[in-house]
Formats: C-alpha cells, structure tokens, sequence
C-alpha cells in the first residue's frame, strides 16, 4: 500500500504570479461603465425610478395638453341638443306640408265630433229622470206608468241622435245636409225634453220652488242644444279650410280632364288666366237642379265636382249664396 506524497508548499513566487493572472483575469471579463451613468455610480432606487417616471409624464402631458383637438369633439349633452333642434325643425317643416296640415285637421274634426256627440248623449241622459218625473205623473214605484216612463227620453235621444249623427258624418264628408226638416226635427225634440224638464219644476206650478233645482233639470236640454247648433257651424268651418298655399297642390284632381267643358284643354298651360266664372257658376246650378249638388254646396264639394281648384270653388259658392239671398 502506497502513500500520498504531499504537494510541494507554494512559493512567493507562486502566490504572486498568481494574483497577478486574477487581477487580468477581472480585468477582461468586468464590463465598462454606462455611458450614462458615472463610473462608481450606486444602483437607483425605488423613489428615484418614481420620480423620474413622474418627470416623463408630466413632459407628456405638457405636449398634449397644447393639443385643441380634444375640444372641438361635441359632449354628450351637445349631442342631444343638437338632435332634440334637428327633430323639432324636421317636424315644423312636416306640420307645414299641406298633407299633414289636412290630416291633422282631418284627425282634430273626428275628436270634435266625437266629443260632441258624447256631450250630447251624456246630456241627453242627464235629462233623462226629469222626463221619467214627467211621464209617471206622480204613478207609483214600478207599476207600468212608471215603468214605461223611463222609456220617453230613450226613443226620443235616439231619434235626435240619428238625425244629428247623420248631419255631422255628412258634413265630414264634405257634404253637409242643409234640410230645413231636419233642424225642425231637432228643435222639436229639444223643445220637448227642455220642456217635460222644466215644467214641474216652474215658479207656477212647483208648490215650492228651487232656482237650484230647475237649473240642474234644464241642464241637459240646454248642452243638448248648444251642441246641436254649434256643430254643423264647425264642421261646415273645417269643410271650407284651405290647407296649402298654392292651389296647384290640386292639379292632380282635374290634370286629366281634357274633355271638361267648362275648362280648356290640359295642353293648355295658362288655363287659369282664361276660366270664365259665370261658365262655373251656370254648370253648378244645373248641378244643383240635377240633385247631384245640395242646395248649397260647400267650396270642397264644388272642387270636387267642377274640377276646379279651391279659389274657384269659394268664388262658386260665394255666387250662388249670393244668388239665394237676391
């Protein structure tokens, strides 16, 4: 069995010889300082990488904020005004288009006579007890007097309510009804629910007499009347409304009729320089005589007929009221 020898003991020779192979050793493999940063300089901190961070965007910011891009962009709240000023102007324009200025007025005389019409059946048959009182002349409680006494003002209201009803749907159709028979149908029956109303309630024959209750009583009959005689008025108003301002909007009613007698040929562009009235007047009154025409046709329904635009149909209709009252 052999032994290790010992390795020789280093010399000075040695140790210096070998320091000086570490210290060149460094020397290659230790990277140069930035050219940034000092030589020798300490690693940043945390508060340092912080502030400069800070510095940076606040340079950022300073470029920007010269930037006035931002403001002209419209808010929000600009948006929606300025889309709440384009739809109202968009709808003043639509309400002054001669289509929807008639469909509006169209849409308003149904709601006028729709209110009128239930005003009057609700003021009919307010007046309705007055008249049973009326009718059962003191007969008692459910006996056949009494009970056929509730029927008077029904059959009554509705035959007013035929006649009105029939009145008010013809003048929306722009052919009013002028029956001197129908509105003495109609006074006639107001004149006796009025009537039948207020009798036992008069100063002369009530034994004690109310001003209160007469008024409640004469209530109904007096709104029946109010809407009797202002609805043909209104309705014969809206008949007569001119909704454009230029009556060409109704060439395309008579554009096409060229064997018209009364007006020249449609090839002729100056027509309305050359139409006679009294040609118009004569063919409306033979109308007239014919029953195609009431006797005394509103200015939509001359339009219609003659074929003529609106000015010419008021003046048509002015003549023959004219006439009438001669």
């Amino acid at each position: 069995m052999t032994t290790a020898t010992p390795a020789p003991e280093p010399t000075p020779e040695d140790i210096a010889r070998g320091l000086a192979d570490l210290e060149h050793h460094l020397a290659v493999n230790t990277p140069a300082p930035s050219a940034t940063s000092p030589a020798g300089a300490t690693r940043e901190t945390r508060r340092v990488q912080r502030l400069r961070a800070e510095v940076a965007e606040a340079h950022q910011l300073a470029r920007l904020q010269s930037d006035d891009a931002p403001l002209l962009l419209d808010t929000p709240k600009v948006r929606k005004r300025r889309r709440a000023a384009h739809e109202a102007a968009r709808l003043h324009a639509l309400g002054q288009d001669p289509a929807m200025r008639a469909w509006q007025a169209a849409r308003m005389r149904r709601v006028v006579v729709c209110a009128a019409m239930v005003s009057l059946t609700l003021a009919l048959a307010w007046s309705t007890a007055g008249v049973q009182h009326f009718a059962a002349d003191g007969a008692g409680a459910w006996s056949p007097s009494w009970v056929f006494a509730w029927l008077v003002e029904p059959f009554m209201s509705l035959a007013l309510l035929v006649v009105v009803g029939s009145r008010a749907y013809l003048a929306t159709r722009g052919q009013p009804i002028a029956s001197r028979t129908l509105v003495r149908i109609e006074w006639l029956f107001l004149a006796l629910t009025l009537g039948m109303n207020a009798w036992p309630y008069l100063p002369w024959v009530a034994e004690e007499f109310s001003l209160s209750r007469l008024v409640l009583h004469v209530l109904g009959p007096i709104v029946a009347v109010a809407v009797v005689t202002a609805l043909p008025i209104i309705l014969a108003a809206f008949t007569d409304l001119h909704h454009g301002t230029d009556d060409r909007l109704t060439g395309l009613t008579y554009g096409e009729n060229t064997h018209d007698p009364v007006r020249p040929p449609a090839t002729d562009t100056a027509w309305p320089s050359v139409i006679e009235m009294p040609a118009l007047v004569q063919r409306a009154r033979a109308l007239i005589t014919a029953g195609e025409l009431p006797a005394t046709p509103s200015a939509y329904k001359l339009r219609q007929v003659l074929r003529c635009g609106m000015d010419d149909a008021r003046a048509v209709r002015d003549a023959l009221l004219a006439e009438g009252m001669a």
